[in-house]
């Protein structure tokens, strides 16, 4: 009996193991994650040793840096990763190769991350976006007028909500702009830190934080910029 109990717990044991989940590990542990991810700029949020939705985002924010499979658990890779002396931080990231040249805007779907390039391949800003791959694809655009509609609009409207610094680039309803806000409160209609996530998802546009929208809207002010999504 007491085998069959044992056989039982081991198998439990590797089952969870196997799944590597944030929510089953003791609040220390999740601790310690935590810690180090916060070290490393990628925003698991407050060190309560609670494994949420911000804790889980900032594991798939380390994972697409490291070019890793993006669960947003932590298995035996993504700890082995984590804590090696070699772990990057989450957010400064090189430009992925073959996304054009000169000044321009690069979105990289797989990363769910924009860089802004200036002349002589020089960013000057980067951070994580909420898109839609299934509705955007993948090419070079344009920022400007499309479909008779305006190129900025420094407060787009869509029904009951805001779009913040709202940058078009693309036919006809693409642009960047702020994660959307209430109209009737003004608070977004999720949390910055799902950014660089596939935790949401888009109608097609490239949300980002307020910062980062201002950014992209006084990037593009001079003209026509190029955006390359890849």
């Amino acid at each position: 009996m007491v085998r069959r109990w044992l056989v039982v717990v081991l198998a439990l044991a590797a089952l969870v193991a196997s799944l590597g989940a944030p929510a089953g590990a003791a609040g220390a542990d999740v601790a310690k994650w935590q810690r180090r991810l916060n070290a490393l700029h990628c925003d698991a949020g407050p060190v309560d040793g609670k494994a949420g939705t911000w804790t889980r985002s900032a594991i798939l924010r380390f994972q697409s840096r490291h070019g890793m499979v993006q669960t947003g658990k932590y298995g035996v890779a993504t700890r082995t990763r984590l804590f090696a002396t070699t772990a990057q931080r989450c957010d400064v990231r090189p430009v992925p190769a073959r996304s054009g040249s000169g000044r321009r805007i690069v979105i990289s779907q797989k990363q769910n991350w924009v860089w802004l390039v200036a002349a002589g391949n020089r960013v000057v800003a980067q951070g994580g976006i909420v898109d839609n791959p299934g509705a955007l694809r993948r090419g070079s655009y344009r920022t400007g007028s499309y479909c008779g509609r305006a190129a900025r609009v420094q407060r787009n409207t869509s029904g009951s909500l805001w779009l913040d610094d709202f940058v078009r680039f693309a036919p006809c309803g693409f642009g960047f702009h702020r994660i959307p806000r209430y109209k009737s409160n003004g608070g977004q209609i999720h949390a910055d830190h799902l950014l660089g996530t596939n935790l949401a998802q888009s109608h097609g546009c490239i949300r980002v934080s307020a910062a980062m929208a201002r950014r992209i809207w006084t990037f593009t002010a001079s003209g026509r910029t190029t955006v390359r999504v890849i």
